[in-house]
């Protein structure tokens, strides 16, 4: 069966597949702009995407804004004029205003925000054309949101991301609900948090289509979010096993060598368990905190002497090829993985198109 295109408001996409947006330095312009030149949505991530700029250190917010519509810019250019092109900002950003004024500037299609709930993100980008869409877990939070935003903006987001347990980063669960092997029954919730928003569709005059991510891996998982009402799906695991991802290739080997048992929920300093290929320094922060010797400002909430590791440190480390001695985020998917390939191929395979 042919997929059907992502329609967000007057902005089409052929495919209905988002590449999720992963950070430090994993989803850049690279990996974006190729998603989006073979119809997809390609997103970056707004995680200090400076990290290898010179000034990082001392200017980090400058350095990341710098980079950020650098990257932006570039992954337009790559798409010539396919797909869309969107930035995943993180609620937990220190400077969050910034990166969404930073977004609308260089001319990204699309904002998705999750690792919190972006309550002010309707009035951060009002009057300007970018889309805007939440990540949420439940449908506690998209009720949340919808009635706050109902009721202080007079409006509702352009699309909504559900997260499922099963997706790698930072998890919107408890850990007992993400530890485990089956998630069957998280359907229940993802057909609930559709019903709910269809709900807002007539009274906001606009289609508010719902995309299902979290362990989505290959063209079998789409056709069930697609049967079970989904218009599309977001996928990041086997975007790091592409040529195009913009990590170091010994980042997309530890997809391709890890084995399921390698596969572990950890404790992130953002204040959510994580999915991680469990290495030497998931061992060692078992065991110990790291002594922290540079704070980068990150995030909004964050004191390093309570922290268990800099989560900057930890993906910059791993992003750039120290895959023992840093955080490399997964789904629970990732021991699937078994080669790179292109992203041509990778979403010709899952459009059914090869």
């Amino acid at each position: 069966m042919k997929l059907k295109p992502l329609q967000i408001g007057e902005l089409t996409a052929r495919l209905p597949i988002i590449q999720g947006g992963m950070g430090i330095g994993v989803s850049l312009s690279g990996l974006a702009g190729a998603v989006a030149k073979e119809g997809g949505v390609g997103v970056l991530s707004a995680a200090q995407p400076g990290f290898d700029e010179p000034d990082f250190s001392e200017n980090t917010t400058e350095a990341n804004l710098r980079a950020l519509e650098r990257e932006i810019k570039r992954a337009k250019e790559t798409a010539d004029g396919n797909g869309l092109i969107g930035v995943n900002i993180m609620c937990a950003l220190r400077n969050y205003k910034e990166y969404v004024q930073c977004c609308i500037k260089s001319g990204a299609d699309l904002i998705i925000s999750g690792a919190g709930l972006p309550t002010s993100l309707p009035e951060l980008v009002e009057g300007s054309k970018i889309k805007f869409a939440p990540i949420v877990s439940s449908l506690k939070a998209v009720k949340v949101l919808f009635k706050l935003w109902s009721r202080r903006y007079k409006t509702v987001s352009d699309m909504v991301v559900i997260e499922g347990p099963m997706a790698g980063g930072h998890l919107g669960f408890a850990v007992e609900e993400v530890d485990k092997d089956d998630f069957s029954d998280y359907d229940r919730e993802v057909s609930s948090i559709i019903e709910y928003v269809r709900g807002f569709e007539e009274p906001f005059g606009k289609r508010i289509p719902v995309v299902v991510a979290g362990g989505v891996y290959d063209r079998a998982d789409i056709d069930h979010y697609l049967a079970l009402g989904a218009d599309g799906v977001q996928m990041s695991t086997r975007f790091v096993a592409t040529e195009e991802c913009d990590a170091d290739i010994r980042f997309k080997e530890a997809y391709v060598n890890a084995k399921k048992e390698d596969i572990a929920i950890v404790k992130s300093p953002v204040g959510m368990p994580g999915r991680a290929i469990r290495n030497a320094f998931i061992r060692e922060r078992e065991k110990s905190k790291e002594r922290i010797q540079k704070c980068y400002h990150c995030l909004e909430h964050c004191d390093p002497s309570a922290i268990p590791y800099c989560i900057t440190g930890a993906l910059v480390r791993a992003v750039r090829g120290d895959v023992e001695n840093g955080l490399v985020f997964c789904g629970a998917n990732a021991w699937r993985v078994n080669r790179i390939m292109p992203v041509k191929e990778l979403m010709a395979e899952l459009a059914g198109e090869s």
